[in-house]
């Protein structure tokens, strides 16, 4: 009591002073009456009555809401019509308009005079389908706030809403307060004798506050006509459950399954045979072995049988292999000083075997006939047109082999593309899934399809049964030349037995000790040797010892300079 005197007194004396409007009695209604009724198609007309102690408020304002927030991403839309402000059945000419997701109501009420203010209008959509119970009659949820949107509070509220004839009514309800906080109405009933239709009392309720009555009945006396939109958000976009979980769970189990028969089917080698031994060191003495071809596969087809593509390391072993074979000298050009790298160039022989058809493209391009030789530094720009007919070549050569039963990049192209494409359409699907239905989980499923499908593009071809037992005697010919003894090479010819094995150890491993053992069969240490190989010639003062140094910056040079990994 002492607050509220205290408090009093401040608010007499703020208005004394001018700083605060004092409260007019006409900002409270005497009492707010409805009367309404809900016809057999679900329609349902209000008619408000307010009443003022006196002239009303010269801005009386009602906000009537024309959406309801549902569950699941979905709200109610009202369709508000027929309005009309009157007082002792005089229009009142109210204004009417729109704010967002409200109809407003505005009125000059003081122009009623003693008479109350009455505002009508009809709704369309507060009528609601409820779910089907079995063995019970379908029931229309017809649920309204009879109260809503006014800038003045009221001291009494109550109301009655008719029905159909011979209705009976279900589950009658009555809230009321602040919007976001309502409470139970003071009264309510409905299918009783003192209140055969749905009624109600509340108050007082201050400016904005609301009274929401709820009732249902038969669906055969009043029909739904609920307006129903759903609203997106990113939780419903991708619901996980339900339907478009069942979707998305279908489409990986399937999707997957064919994913997985495809790689087995094109991206997963034939079931080879024993290892067929591709190479081996056959003893020819005792404590002397020499390193003998049992299967006629070139250093540049090993490569791409192993990895399925063509290399810059394919290339320069083909390069070393048809120099050893004696139908190449790799020249090492002399240094202008020591910063400037170390160059090479090409010496065209003519050597005791046939070249296969991309050896052949190879020397052609890098020792042309009619044409000056080529320098390692500038090979990327003079061989850029041969290294794709190389590369065509090899992938030819592989197929007629019997490795493989189509081109390696033939194969991987085409699925390729259509593992892109699929990714295109599955991110076009993914936007328009998530964007208009439930269903953006199962667009996931098609994208991460879409990538699996381009991943196990780059899985294949597949090797046929030869090309699988080839590959398996590689692998025994690569763990060969990792661990047999480097001195056992007959002495007679140390550095051409060698030789030989250098282009294969560049593309299956074990060069460094390979590139030592030559140098160490040095026959006069310290002399320079600057012809003393065959097939590479190097500056007056060069000796073996420097071979492992230049063959792997040779190496290192080619790949760098040919083109960049496939």
């Amino acid at each position: 009591m002492r607050f509220a005197a205290v408090a009093a007194g401040i608010t007499l004396l703020l208005s004394t002073l001018g700083l605060v409007s004092p409260a007019r009695a006409d900002d409270v209604a005497e009492s707010y009456v409805v009367r309404g009724e809900v016809t057999a198609d679900g329609s349902l007309s209000i008619t408000e009555t307010i009443t003022f102690d006196g002239p009303g408020p010269t801005d009386l304002e009602q906000r009537l809401a024309t959406t309801r927030p549902q569950l699941n991403y979905t709200q109610l839309n009202y369709e508000i019509n027929d309005v009309t402000v009157t007082a002792g059945g005089s229009d009142l000419s109210p204004t009417i308009s729109t704010d967002g997701d409200y109809l407003v109501i505005g009125v000059d009420a003081s122009k009623a005079g003693d008479d109350p203010v009455e505002i009508s209008y009809t709704v369309v959509g507060a009528a609601v389908a409820l779910p089907s119970i079995p063995d019970r009659a379908d029931l229309t949820e017809v649920s309204w706030r009879v109260l809503q949107g006014l800038n003045v509070g009221v001291e009494q509220v109550s109301g009655e809403i008719a029905l159909p004839a011979n209705t009976h009514t279900y589950d009658i309800d009555c809230a009321s307060g602040p919007p976001a906080a309502t409470s139970t109405c003071t009264t309510y009933a409905s299918g009783t004798f003192d209140a055969i239709y749905p009624q109600f009392t509340d108050g007082p309720r201050g400016p904005g506050e609301v009274v929401v009555l709820t009732f249902s009945v038969p669906t055969s006396a009043v029909a739904a006509n609920q307006v129903l939109t759903e609203h997106w958000t990113l939780d419903r976009a991708f619901t996980a459950q339900g339907l478009p979980l069942a979707a998305a769970l279908a489409a990986l189990v399937l999707g997957g399954a064919a994913l997985f028969a495809l790689y087995r089917s094109k991206g997963t080698d034939a079931k080879g045979g024993r290892p067929i031994p591709v190479g081996r060191f056959e003893p020819v003495a005792a404590g002397e072995e020499r390193f003998e071809l049992v299967e006629k596969v070139r250093p540049g087809e090993i490569g791409t049988l192993v990895d399925e593509r063509v290399d810059p390391v394919d290339i320069t072993a083909t390069i070393l292999d048809v120099a050893q074979r004696g139908h190449l000298a790799i020249v090492q050009l002399p240094h202008e000083n020591t910063n400037t790298n170390i160059d090479w160039t090409f010496e065209r022989k003519t050597g005791p075997d046939e070249l296969q058809h991309y050896e052949q493209i190879i020397v052609d391009a890098i020792a042309p006939v009619d044409g000056e030789p080529i320098t390692v530094s500038k090979i990327s720009g003079a061989v850029g047109e041969a290294v794709q007919r190389v590369q065509d070549a090899i992938y030819d050569e592989v197929v007629t082999e019997g490795w493989f039963v189509e081109r390696p990049d033939a194969v991987r192209s085409g699925w390729g593309r259509i593992g892109w494409i699929s990714v295109g359409v599955s991110v076009v699907a993914l936007v328009l899934l998530a964007a208009f239905t439930k269903f953006g989980l199962l667009g996931l499923v098609l994208l991460g399809l879409a990538v699996g499908l381009l991943w196990v593009s780059q899985q294949m071809p597949r090797r046929t049964a030869k090309g699988a037992s080839i590959l398996s005697g590689l692998q025994v010919l690569a763990m060969t030349l990792a661990t047999q003894p480097t001195d056992r090479l007959p002495k007679a010819n140390t550095y051409e037995e060698i030789s030989r094995v250098l282009p294969y150890a560049v593309v299956l491993g074990g060069l460094d000790r390979w590139l030592q053992a030559l140098a160490d069969a040095d026959d006069d240490p310290g002399v320079p040797d600057p012809d003393d190989l065959s097939w590479y010639r190097a500056p007056q003062d060069w000796q073996l010892s420097d071979l492992p140094f230049s063959i792997e910056s040779f190496i290192t040079t080619m790949q760098g300079t040919l083109y960049t990994r496939h």
